[in-house]
């Protein structure tokens, strides 16, 4: 797919489709699909093959914490050490800190 095809929409915007009649989705059908409906689509669907079977009965919403840019120097071999790891660099380093937040939270209560 390319990412001209590629579009996205707010929830608002969503909305408005929907009131417009803009939406293409049949939502009575989907209104009147049970339970075993879905979980048989669902079985037929390839996508989901990897996570038909999974216990979503712990599953917790999560909201992402606001991020904030900021500039803060570190020494090259750190970088070096995240960056050697692939993408994605800046969220381990984020989740370091966390950590070490989070442990030093813990050993102050």
């Amino acid at each position: 797919m390319s990412k001209s095809s590629i579009v996205s929409y707010t929830a608002d915007e969503i909305r408005a489709k929907i009131a417009s009649g803009g939406d293409r989705t049949d939502w009575a059908r989907v209104d009147a699909m049970t339970d075993e409906d879905i979980e048989r689509a669902m079985r037929d669907d390839p996508d989901w093959a990897e996570f038909i079977d999974i216990d979503w009965s712990d599953a917790e919403w999560v909201i992402p914490v606001t991020k904030k840019s900021i500039s803060i120097r570190l020494d090259e071999d750190v970088i070096d050490f995240f960056k050697a790891s692939g993408k994605g660099y800046q969220t381990r380093i984020n989740a370091v800190l966390r950590h070490y937040m989070k442990e030093q939270g813990s050993k102050r209560g």
